[in-house]
């Protein structure tokens, strides 16, 4: 599972990393922007569902205790009215008085209508002798009560009651023959205070409807249905008459009793679903009758304003998203649009197209960038340039040494006939010149590969060094002194003999005297150094300075002919810019040509270059 979420979450990654820049940027705008405020709507809506459905419950609590406590008083002023017989003398005389007279009747008649009028509620109130005698007091909306078919029942419920009050729950009496009135009633046997002996029944009957003028103010406030059920589970009063409201008879009852079944407490709340939908339902279970007065509300009603809220939110969200998506788009455009437009630049570039430019209008990092491509296009522009001036010296350089060797093949094979000639003719001066010219002319023709090792180039200097000493007899002397470590460096073809040449045709052959050509070497910075050096006439400050310029620059200077600047031309091509040859000269004392041109401590073979 673990491996599976990793691979799920790997892949997303590599999907938003190979989006385009444009795409991330909206990306994280948006995720970045919707994810807080969703959190934050959802909580505020989660809060704001629990802070409504408290407050409804609370109220919904406070309104059915309020009701019972009314429902609770209103019963106990009618208990307390049922003891009234007992400190009325005339009634208790009255109550074991076999006859009945016209005293009797009227004295009956007082205390009824009294006491009929101390509740508004209380439709008739009727007293009951111990000789089963009924008298009763009644609304004047009523023409005529039947109390004889209710003796039975009042007489077995008294029975059981002993000598408390008693109430009876919800029932139908029949008032003006065919008409029919729901009640409930509060009865209580009447004791004689002399014997304590029962001398008869005091009945209130009351309009059901009073618990209308109580229900229906929890009603207005929960916006819910209120029900009254009796200990029994029987129902006393319903709003619309039902617990559940537009439902059948049988319906009702059933609602009635699930919701029954919640009530465990003397006071709570709880949720059911009822038919379908769901409801809050708060009640409260009265200590003093032990009816159970509940409210059932739809959570539609109640988080109704919730929902609205809640729409209102979401659609406030999801216009902050987009406006959020739009500006995301705008500002990852105008950001990523540099940069489309290098990238454009940039496959020009590829092409070949160097005539293009980088305009940025800012100087952050994207400006930056832009200024750094231009520069590195400028840069590129600089080195192809070189490149080419590169290249053209470097074919100019390779046409002097062409022309240095012009159809060396025709001369050599004329100054082998020559030596030959020579030989025939015994003259041996004669035949060692041409010997030693034709190996000069071999080096060039046969070694005709780019590098060789520092050894043949010294090899060639000396068979150059005994061509003069045969022209110029005990006129110059050549010392080498190159340790062995550098004999096997690779180099270039004819670096030394030019030099070599340079030193005796400019330096030593207008000295008077014997001449010195001394060749050394050393290591320097891990370079392997050379140095050609003669006790010539030297050279002037103002010469010297023009020759090196000529050699750094390779500009042409007919003063100094081609040999040096040839030599030092090919090094700088082979070797790189800090390569070449450096010249001190002093005025009657000698030249120094140094040459610097290779990595001492590279490892090469002598054959590589045989």
């Amino acid at each position: 599972m673990l491996s599976y979420i990793r691979l799920t979450l790997r892949k997303m990654w590599l999907f938003l990393a190979n989006l385009p820049m444009e795409r991330k940027l909206i990306v994280i705008f948006v995720f970045l922007i919707s994810l807080p405020i969703t959190y934050v709507s959802y909580l505020s809506s989660r809060s704001m569902f629990n802070s409504v459905l408290v407050n409804a419950t609370d109220g919904a609590g406070q309104m059915t205790s309020n009701a019972s406590d009314t429902i609770d008083r209103y019963i106990a002023d009618l208990k307390r009215y049922t003891a009234l017989p007992l400190y009325n003398t005339d009634v208790q005389v009255y109550l074991t008085q076999q006859n009945t007279d016209w005293e009797k009747n009227t004295g009956m008649a007082m205390f009824l209508s009294y006491l009929n009028h101390t509740k508004e509620e209380i439709i008739a109130v009727y007293l009951v002798d111990q000789y089963g005698s009924v008298f009763y007091d009644k609304d004047a909306g009523i023409n005529e009560l039947y109390p004889e078919e209710r003796l039975a029942k009042w007489r077995t419920m008294s029975e059981d009651a002993g000598a408390a009050p008693v109430i009876q729950g919800r029932h139908t009496i029949r008032t003006n023959s065919n008409v029919h009135k729901e009640v409930f009633s509060v009865l209580r046997t009447i004791n004689s205070v002399s014997t304590l002996q029962n001398i008869g029944i005091l009945v209130f009957d009351v309009d059901i409807n009073l618990f209308k003028g109580i229900i229906d103010p929890v009603n207005a406030v929960t916006q819910g249905n209120t029900f009254i059920v009796d200990n029994n589970g029987d129902l006393i009063y319903a709003s619309e008459d039902s617990a559940v409201p537009n439902l059948a008879a049988d319906t009702q009852t059933l609602n009635t009793k699930l919701l029954l079944q919640q009530v465990n407490q003397q006071q709570d709340h709880f949720q059911i679903d009822l038919n379908g939908q769901s409801y809050l339902a708060v009640y409260t279970v009265s200590k003093q009758t032990g009816w159970t007065t509940m409210v059932t509300i739809p959570l539609t009603r109640i988080l109704s304003p919730v929902q609205k809220n809640r729409n209102t939110l979401i659609l406030t969200t999801l216009i902050i998203i987009a406006f959020a998506l739009f500006v995301a788009t705008i500002i990852s455009h105008a950001l990523t649009k540099p940069l489309k437009s290098l990238v454009r630049l940039m496959k020009r570039v590829q092409h070949g197209n160097l005539d293009v430019w980088q305009h940025s209008k800012y100087n952050d990092e994207i400006g930056m960038l832009g200024s750094h491509f231009n520069r590195m296009i400028i840069r590129i522009k600089d080195l192809l340039q070189e490149v080419s001036i590169t290249e053209k010296r470097k074919q100019k350089a390779d046409m002097r040494a062409l022309q240095n060797q012009i159809n060396p093949h025709f001369i050599y094979n004329t100054l082998e006939s020559i030596r030959m000639l020579a030989e025939s003719n015994d003259d041996p001066r004669v035949a060692k010149l041409t010997y030693l010219l034709g190996l000069q002319m071999r080096y060039s023709i046969v070694r005709n590969e780019e590098a060789v090792t520092i050894r043949q180039e010294l090899d060639h200097v000396r068979n150059y060094y005994q061509l003069l000493e045969i022209r110029f007899p005990d006129k110059f002397r050549l010392n080498i002194d190159v340790p062995d470590e550098f004999l096997h460096l690779p180099v270039i073809k004819l670096v030394f003999q030019p030099v070599v040449e340079n030193a005796v045709f400019h330096g030593l052959d207008q000295k008077v005297g014997l001449g010195t050509l001394s060749i050394t070497a050393w290591s320097e910075h891990g370079d392997a150094v050379f140095c050609v050096e003669d006790d010539g006439i030297g050279m002037d400050e103002t010469t010297l300075r023009s020759l090196n310029n000529s050699l750094q620059t390779g500009t042409d200077n007919e003063r100094f002919g081609i040999g040096l600047r040839n030599v030092n031309e090919r090094i700088r091509l082979h070797y790189g810019s800090s390569f070449g040859l450096l010249v001190e000269s002093e005025l009657g004392i000698g030249t120094r040509v140094t040459l610097r041109i290779a990595d001492i401590n590279a490892k090469y073979s002598e054959d590589e270059f045989i």
